[in-house]
């Protein structure tokens, strides 16, 4: 299947589902679905690097929180439309990917992930300093309640839902274009033997720092909605921990190999949170994913595409 048919499919199978939440017209779907299709950006842009490359990344927070920040800055400084804000988190997060990736990548193991950690750390201290983006007090995003689309009025939130829905698959396309092509090679080199790919001819830094600059625009563009989501940003919300472990163990989960592997993790996961929110407390949601991740790195080390992969080989022995 090449791009353009995959393109098509996905197109196809977001409109449905977009076409169902709107028969269903229960409006915490709308929410709820948000908060998962923005996990399927962050899973699948974690792998690019993660999964793909094999860098360990403990920065979503700080990309995914820069998006959000840009919104902020944009709309006290000249609002604009979220489908321009979310290019300018893509752009302002791509930028940041890059330098962090130039400063960091001759890092490896835990070296390394404690650098992209330690960006969130900064990011958000710096946030907390500057008056103009709130400080820790925070800032409000006054929106309107309803949004015409194409001359059919909608609710603002369903809006959002339709433009998360467009960057999950997006995001997923770049990824499984990018797993079947050189560029995904390249990436696997890396991962397998960086020395051995260095060695053959790969421009592993060059291939590295493409990797982290798609993966910290993607972040950004699945942060730049979230203040006119939620309503109301503040530097322990936009760069939470939450982010940074989700982006994780979704992947992880659901499979870091292959494209379909974030996304399966993040529905999964996603879902899941979303249920015990709703039933329990939005407090235990850290504690699902690390009982989740603990049963799949038992179960299912390869994740749950993995397994199925090996599952599937095995029936086709003799």
């Amino acid at each position: 299947m090449n791009t353009t048919t995959f393109s098509f499919i996905a197109t196809a199978v977001g409109l449905i589902v977009l076409a169902f939440a709107h028969w269903l017209g229960i409006d915490y779907f709308f929410f709820a679905g948000y908060t998962i299709l923005q996990f399927i950006v962050l899973a699948t842009a974690w792998n690019i690097l993660g999964g793909y490359c094999g860098y360990v990344n403990f920065g979503s927070a700080a990309f995914f929180g820069l998006g959000a920040y840009s919104s902020v800055f944009m709309h006290n400084f000249f609002p604009m439309p979220v489908p321009i804000l979310i290019v300018i988190g893509a752009v302002v997060s791509g930028i940041v990917g890059f330098g962090m990736g130039y400063l960091t990548l001759r890092l490896r193991g835990a070296f390394f992930a404690i650098a992209t950690l330690a960006l969130a750390v900064v990011l958000q201290t710096l946030v907390v300093n500057w008056q103009y983006l709130g400080g820790a007090r925070g800032a409000y995003i006054l929106r309107p309640e309803n949004i015409a689309i194409a001359g059919i009025q909608v609710t603002y939130i369903e809006y959002l839902f339709v433009l998360m829905l467009a960057l999950a698959v997006i995001a997923l396309t770049t990824a499984r274009t990018i797993e079947r092509s050189r560029l995904g090679f390249g990436f696997a080199t890396i991962r397998d033997d960086e020395v051995a790919a260095e060695a053959s001819g790969v421009p592993t830094l060059r291939v590295k720092l493409i990797a982290t600059t798609l993966s910290g625009a993607f972040m950004g563009m699945a942060g730049a909605p979230f203040p006119y989501y939620i309503g109301y940003v503040q530097p322990s919300s936009a760069f939470g921990l939450e982010y940074a472990v989700n982006s994780i163990a979704m992947p992880m989960i659901g499979g870091t190999t292959s494209w379909i592997g974030p996304l399966v993790g993040a529905v999964l996961l996603g879902s899941a949170q979303q249920y015990a929110t709703v039933t329990i407390s939005s407090a235990v949601n850290l504690l699902i994913v690390g009982l989740m991740l603990v049963a799949f790195v038992i179960i299912a080390p390869n994740g749950l595409v993995g397994l199925v992969q090996e599952h599937l080989r095995g029936r086709r022995r003799p």
